[in-house]
């Protein structure tokens, strides 16, 4: 039995094909403003990494904000497919953290199961996602990749006063007008988006271990952050991109 999971994202769609047991293949490619298209050409990818056709799978589920976009056998909401996914990856998980990138949220789960016990989302702000690093990057003049050497060269210890992506904004052009190093700047960026999402995971209670999924969980400069504000230090999977796609694929399976 053949399972193609396909998560649609803001920012990145995944394809996953699992079977007897294992994943035979996955590919990541950016969304765009095509998500039926997207979803249809990163099957494609992962079914030829797969060696397989089209024909040969059993069921296409679909996960993320796109899903009612493409044509599969069922829709799942992507809560239960992280929790899920990340549950094969790390059994022992209590919490997932998923930043994506426009919203953040943060998911208890079963350890026995894998299954949802509670979760809070962040969807109304741009805040503790990765829109707002890329925000943040342009003013900068930064490629997000750069968030986590610089914040080894930060020095002083700036503070960003506000959390809407838009006053940040504009807050860091003010900075930059007064002659901050980018450097800290970048330090400041990266402690409010990890300040922002332990916000929001105190509010439901964090229980060790924890893991991070997501575009952001690359981030290395956001990592950081998370760690100390935590206290503790976070699981996070090979491909952090494909675990909503996986989920899919075992709630089926």
């Amino acid at each position: 039995m053949y399972i193609a999971g396909l998560d649609i994202g803001s920012q990145s769609t995944c394809a996953v094909i699992w079977g007897s047991g294992r994943i035979w293949a996955f590919s990541v490619l950016p969304s765009g403003v095509n998500p039926q298209k997207r979803g249809e050409e990163a099957l494609a990818e992962a079914l030829t990494k797969s060696g397989l056709t089209l024909k040969d799978l059993d069921a296409i589920i679909a996960t993320g904000y796109g899903r009612y976009q493409v044509e599969a056998h069922r829709q799942v909401s992507e809560i239960s497919c992280q929790a899920k996914g990340v549950h094969f990856f790390f059994p022992q998980v209590r919490t997932v953290i998923d930043l994506g990138g426009q919203d953040s949220k943060v998911i208890l789960v079963d350890p026995r199961t894998g299954r949802v016990l509670d979760f809070l989302m962040n969807d109304k702000c741009a805040a503790g996602t990765g829109r707002f690093l890329e925000l943040m990057a342009r003013v900068l003049e930064i490629e997000l990749e750069d968030y986590g050497k610089l914040i080894t060269q930060g020095k002083e210890d700036l503070v960003l006063a506000n959390t809407c992506a838009v006053f940040a904004e504009s807050e860091v052009v003010g900075l930059i007008a007064q002659g901050k190093e980018r450097a800290d700047i970048a330090r400041a960026v990266c402690k409010a988006v990890a300040q922002r999402v332990v916000q929001l995971a105190e509010r439901m209670g964090l229980a060790e271990p924890i893991a991070i999924t997501g575009g952001v969980a690359r981030n290395r400069g956001v990592l950081h952050f998370l760690e100390r504000e935590i206290g503790a230090s976070l699981l996070v999977p090979e491909e952090p991109l494909l675990t909503a796609a996986l989920g899919a694929c075992l709630l089926e399976g």
